[in-house]
């Protein structure tokens, strides 16, 4: 169990970001800190001068986590990265759009220019940032085309060379004027070189020559000319404070690091997508004492990868690991492209490591005692439920669940667990079509079928393109299905997968007289589980999980007035229609059942619609509904 007050004394008095979970582990506030120390504690002191929405949000806290970070400039990037990816329900004053500049160096073009950009686009060129100023990098550029003399036009050079005058920065010294011919496209070439060693972080000569310049404008008392030098020195300073947050490479890279203190262990793995840091997670492992870095980290991606449905293209390591080629070459078998494993040497990447390597060393000193109960109440639970039932794996588990209000409206739910925590990304709502009334067991079968026929089109979609099942959501069939219910649900799912020629386990969630889980139904045989364990408390975890998801579907359904007919649901047909066709079929059953002529020769009815209505009763998953509402972990 989490306790706030503990965890208030582990929190250290560095910048980072702090996230706060509720009681479904959602993420419901992320927010940045000069000291997290200070911050977060603000949040569980006395209420007085607190808005109403920090008092709401602060009782709904059932636990927070934390990311620790170099300065607070890192810690607002990856701020707003976060709160972009996941949308918390009390950062709406955060939830906008806006950009941080990037600086953009256009090396397709014969004559490259260094120009200011709002956006990182996929061409030729070379972009740094993001910078959380503005006006720092504006102050940046205008300085490196001071140093450099590089051009701000936008002629198409060398096409246009000659055709007009030289502008106003050739005649006070600041451009070297390749509109005219006057240096070769090599000679620019070396001054572009400089203005990227620049950026890349070699400041110190600048530096260095904008200092001596300012003191000699000093002594000659020309304090204008040196106000202007120390402006430029602190701008350039604002802008080497390098942000490790966000790469401007755009692409998809895990950030590993390790840290081990006797038989425990820990690695934090940052998640950088698109070029920015979305989040982090960390793992325990049980070691022994003599394993090196190496070993432990080269066994650890092994377990960590063949179970995770996405492989980045590049892993950034503190250090080399075992059998790295043959890992590499793995990893690249299981993306579908080229997996490289990196050690970073030396500027940002580094810096970004050494990063995830401080985040492990806290987690390591603070939370072993709490990670290890986490770990056996997920995992551990998990590798339970597998030992009990006698299979290889139970990693993700899916569990489906029928509710209807007042005996109509059948609805099913479907929720998934990987690992031992629910991913609630991957839960799916179906409303029923082809049952009339409260009969579980058709309307289980309905669900479990467009489910799972849904999932067999999606993998001969991506067999087509030549990617993997688990770049799909619904293609990535469960390890394990469990079922609200006893022999008759189980049946019924094993009915379907017989059909459908897939092999999946089943079990079923069999409670007592008390609505309460009492064992677990599996191959005929009713297996009783020990109370105490954890495997018992995941299963009911998991059962609870899949009735709540239901009736918060009702209950959204019956406050918005939704307690509907499903005809309302398809696209294009209208009140007068839906009308129509009720009057003419009677039931929603016999529309299901009706002919495409029939439907066209229905009042208010033509060819386009009648289609529409055959195609939505037709279609198995065309009303699998996404749950927006619920978001990944």
């Amino acid at each position: 169990m989490f306790n706030i007050e503990e965890e208030l004394k582990k929190l250290p008095a560095r910048p980072g970001v702090y996230i706060m979970h509720d009681e479904h582990d959602d993420i419901i506030y992320v927010g940045k800190a000069i000291s997290l120390k200070n911050r977060v504690r603000q949040y569980f002191q006395s209420s007085r001068g607190k808005s109403v929405k920090i008092v709401q949000m602060v009782e709904r806290i059932r636990r927070f986590e934390y990311i620790v970070t170099d300065s607070e400039l890192e810690a607002l990037v990856l701020e707003s990265n976060l709160i972009k990816e996941h949308r918390p329900k009390y950062n709406t004053m955060l939830k906008d759009d806006k950009s941080y500049p990037f600086i953009k160096v256009t090396l397709g073009e014969d004559f490259p220019r260094v120009l200011f950009a709002r956006r990182m686009k996929k061409d030729k060129s070379k972009y740094f940032g993001p910078y959380t100023s503005a006006a720092a990098v504006k102050d940046t550029i205008d300085l490196i085309r001071k140093l450099y003399k590089l051009r701000t036009c936008q002629k198409n050079l060398p096409r246009d060379c000659g055709k007009e005058r030289p502008c106003l920065y050739f005649h006070i010294g600041q451009c070297t004027a390749p509109c005219q011919g006057n240096v070769s496209k090599e000679e620019y070439r070396r001054s572009i070189d400089g203005a990227l060693e620049f950026l890349n972080g070699n400041h110190a000569p600048v530096l260095e020559m904008l200092r001596k310049k300012m003191e000699a404008a000093a002594e000659n008392m020309e304090f204008e000319e040196a106000a202007e030098y120390r402006d430029l020195i602190e701008s350039v300073n604002q802008i080497a404070q390098r942000q490790k947050i966000t790469h401007g490479d755009g692409e998809d890279k895990d950030v590993l690091a390790l840290r081990a203190d006797g038989n425990d262990a820990v690695v934090q793995v940052f998640f950088i997508r698109d070029g920015k840091m979305i989040g982090r997670e960390h793992f325990y492992l049980r070691v022994a004492p003599h394993d090196t870095k190496a070993t432990i980290l080269g066994s650890f991606i092994k377990q960590y990868y063949a179970g995770t449905p996405f492989v980045p293209r590049e892993l950034m390591l503190e250090t080399e690991v075992e059998d790295q080629e043959i890992i590499e070459k793995w990893l690249s078998e299981k993306r579908g492209q080229r997996v490289y494993l990196k050690v970073p040497k030396k500027g940002t990447k580094e810096k970004l490591v050494e990063l995830a390597g401080e985040n492990a060393s806290i987690v390591l000193s603070q939370d072993r005692e709490r990670i290890k109960r986490e770990e056996g109440r997920t995992i551990g639970a998990v590798h339970e439920i597998e030992k009990l039932l006698g299979i290889e794996r139970a990693m993700r588990m899916e569990a489906f669940d029928i509710s209807n209000i007042s005996g109509f409206e059948s609805v099913g739910s479907m929720i998934v667990y990987e690992k031992g925590k629910p991913k609630r990304s991957d839960y799916r709502k179906f409303k029923i079509k082809s049952v009339q009334g409260p009969n579980d067991y058709a309307s289980m079968e309905e669900v479990l079928v467009r489910r799972l026929t849904h999932g067999l089109e999606e993998r001969r979609e991506l067999e087509e393109k030549g990617l993997g099942y688990e770049m799909g959501s619904f293609s990535r069939f469960p390890d394990l299905l469990l079922m609200d219910g006893g022999r008759g649900q189980v049946n019924i799912a094993l009915g379907v997968l017989e059909k459908l020629g897939l092999s999946i386990p089943v079990c079923g969630m069999v409670k007592d007289d008390f609505h309460r889980t009492r064992g677990i139904y599996f191959n005929n045989l009713e297996i009783p589980i020990d109370t105490r364990s954890e495997a018992f408390k995941l299963v009911t975890r998991i059962q609870d999980e899949a009735h709540r998801f239901a009736i918060e579907y009702h209950r959204s359904l019956r406050s918005k007035g939704q307690v509907r007919s499903i005809l309302d649901d398809i696209e294009g047909i209208g009140p007068t229609r839906r009308k129509a066709l009720l009057r003419t079929f009677k039931t929603q059953e016999a529309i299901r059942d009706a002919t495409l002529e029939q439907l066209a020769n229905a009042p208010s009815m033509n060819a386009r619609s009648a289609r529409q209505v055959y195609e939505f009763f037709h279609a198995p998953d065309a009303s699998v509904q996404v749950t927006v509402t619920e978001g990944e972990e």
